[in-house]
């Protein structure tokens, strides 16, 4: 694919979105790390309302990174977009370098009508993972009057949508005092009052007795990271928590398990839940969303949802 082909992909879209009347939302206009597109496997580009946000993955010829800049300074004349920042995530912290314009403080992205703070400067991630739109919109259909469990929650964006959705309690788990805190803020910025939401920095695989005790839950999400040094690795770890789930879910409690690892597929998650938690049953896997295409779909998101109670399974599905 030639720039001039980029750019046409890139207006194709943006303008697609507008007409939907989405341009204040996160809208991904170029995800070349679904394999799509030969040749540009490294790069991602973003628009957040105002903002172009590209993130690059790997080190790019210098002529042909040039004329992406150009491209895409040409392309924000024909938008309503007023700055450009380029991410170099293959370099050491995944500097970020502003091209156009400025960034405002206090930065949030829009999902759904729902606000998250936005980070897009100083940090590898931005603290918004985009991809998991959809299970975000699942537990807010799915936790009305219900005592939610949020494992991993990083900066609470399942626990916002949550007690949107009418969530009783929402309990997040995260081992981050810092990540913890941006959620709290989280909720502030969606004006939700945060009695009945509680903030653990817990060590997850260490610390079942304490979770268990604002159990039981009628709405369990697991979303851990694939891999991080010293407190979880999937291949190994997961099952530890799958063990643990029927001694801190309710008779009719949902789960929603996910897994963003290109190296294990869904069946690595129904095949340990029907080994060590056999009364859950699996109900379907959430669609991913269609900007995030993958050329390989079990190489990509996996939000996968089971039921305690068979009978639950047509309203979990609704």
């Amino acid at each position: 694919m030639r720039i001039e082909q980029l750019r046409d992909l890139l207006l194709e879209n943006f303008s697609h979105s507008s007409k939907k009347g989405l341009t204040n939302e996160f809208i991904r206009l170029f995800h070349g790390r679904g394999g799509l597109y030969e040749g540009w496997k490294h790069i991602t580009i973003d628009s957040i309302d105002t903002i172009l946000s590209v993130a690059l993955y790997s080190e790019m010829d210098s002529d042909l990174e040039a004329k992406l800049v150009e491209m895409l300074k040409n392309f924000i004349t024909t938008s309503r977009h007023k700055t450009v920042v380029i991410q170099r995530r293959y370099l050491k912290e995944s500097p970020s370098e502003i091209l156009v314009g400025e960034l405002k403080e206090n930065l949030f992205v829009v999902e759904n009508g729902m606000k998250f703070k936005l980070n897009l400067v100083s940090n590898q991630n931005s603290l918004y993972f985009a991809d998991m739109k959809n299970g975000r919109a699942f537990v807010r259909e799915n936790s009305k009057n219900k005592n939610v469990l949020n494992l991993f929650s990083y900066t609470c964006l399942f626990s916002v949508a949550a007690k949107l959705g009418g969530a009783n309690s929402v309990s997040n788990i995260d081992m981050s005092k810092g990540a913890l805190s941006v959620g709290r803020a989280n909720h502030h910025l969606n004006e939700i009052d945060t009695k009945g939401v509680s903030f653990l920095p817990y060590n997850i695989l260490k610390s079942f007795s304490r979770i268990k005790k604002n159990g039981p839950y009628d709405l369990i999400i697991i979303d851990p990271p694939t891999f991080q040094k010293g407190s979880f690795e999937a291949i190994k770890d997961y099952e530890k928590i799958i063990k643990k789930l029927p001694e801190i879910a309710s008779q009719e409690c949902t789960v929603l398990a996910c897994l963003n690892s290109p190296d294990l597929d869904s069946g690595f998650i129904t095949n340990i839940m029907s080994e060590y938690a056999p009364e859950f049953k699996f109900v379907k896997r959430l669609e991913n969303l269609k900007e995030f295409a993958s050329i390989d779909e079990e190489r990509s998101l996996k939000n996968m949802v089971f039921s305690r109670n068979n009978q639950l399974i047509e309203q979990t599905l609704r």
